[in-house]
């Protein structure tokens, strides 16, 4: 039995890429099985370019320019280029269009610091603050055309502090991120997560609810 490729990878940023430095350093270490291809950035000017020219990884960027064209139609050349298995959205901050979503079903994914369905969109820490929340997290999940609302398939969870700010608490999901995405993506390249019909599946098994795993006491 041949053992099986490692997982063509594509990661797209938009700032400083911390998930995407963390996901190809797991896949660079061969932690993860998977080869990242390309970091495709929305911005000539996104911290996180440097970071994937260090670690060996080509980039691509758009720069807004007439010779590039409009974003969709330069992403969508970008992607058929390198035919990649699966992308990573990490801190990536715009919204995919619905049709590009669907040529790629089951093959996108995007982590968002909140403890999914709660928080969906922008300024997450802010708002668990605001509403007293004493739990807080990530979650890792599929794209889908509604924001923030795919499936999901693993989320981290941590403590909320009454002394906390939303750069401490920022810091202490964010930990837990670098943690969580790279072994969803480390799931897909051996096979263990797989998308079948519209439905997550986990060792042969319905995703049917996120696997949660618990920092409280860690981080």
């Amino acid at each position: 039995m041949s053992a099986r490729a490692p997982l063509k990878l594509v990661l797209l940023i938009s700032g400083r890429g911390s998930n995407m430095t963390a996901i190809a350093r797991a896949a660079v270490a061969g932690e993860i099985p998977a080869r990242p291809l390309v970091v495709i950035s929305d911005r000539a000017d996104a911290a996180g370019l440097a970071s994937a020219r260090s670690l060996g990884i080509p980039t691509a960027a758009w720069g807004g320019q007439s010779g590039d064209g409009p974003f969709e139609q330069w992403l969508r050349a970008t992607l058929e280029a390198v035919q990649p298995d699966v992308m990573a959205l990490a801190g990536f901050m715009r919204i995919l269009p619905a049709a590009l979503v669907g040529s790629y079903p089951g093959r996108i994914l995007n982590i968002h610091p909140s403890l999914l369905p709660a928080y969906r969109g922008l300024h997450t820490h802010r708002r668990v603050l605001a509403a007293g929340d004493t739990e807080h997290g990530a979650s890792v999940h599929f794209v889908t055309p509604e924001l923030d609302a795919g499936p999901i398939v693993l989320q981290s969870k941590v403590a909320v502090f009454p002394t906390d700010t939303e750069a401490t608490l920022a810091a202490r999901v964010l930990a837990t991120e670098h943690v969580i995405y790279p072994r969803v993506i480390g799931w897909l390249g051996e096979g263990r997560l797989t998308w079948r019909a519209g439905t997550p599946r986990l060792d042969n098994q319905p995703l049917e609810a996120p696997i949660v795993e618990d920092f409280r006491a860690v981080v």
